[in-house]
């Protein structure tokens, strides 16, 4: 997860897909253009977005021809959970 979280692309696509989940990869490349400036090819956002459903951050639903692309944040929520409990004063 934490390389998932390290690359600032990755982070640009989280952010884009907590504002709006459900982007197909066209979508989600001109928002990222249009959001955050970046160039980055369709090989490119692929690539980021494979590394982020390996860390179950991304998970993509076929519907015909398109693939919808969803957040999902309880891999995160679990980190936390586990921090806190770690951490937590006794």
């Amino acid at each position: 997860m934490f390389r998932a979280l390290a690359d600032p692309t990755r982070r640009a696509i989280l952010d884009e897909l907590t504002a709006r989940s459900g982007q197909t990869l066209f979508e989600l490349r001109v928002r990222l253009i249009e959001n955050h400036g970046s160039g980055s090819s369709r090989q490119a956002v692929s690539q980021h977005l494979a590394v982020l459903q390996e860390a179950g951050l991304v998970v993509a639903r076929r519907e015909g021809r398109y693939t919808f692309l969803n957040l999902d944040t309880s891999p995160l929520e679990e980190f936390v959970r586990d921090v806190e409990q770690r951490w937590r004063p006794s």
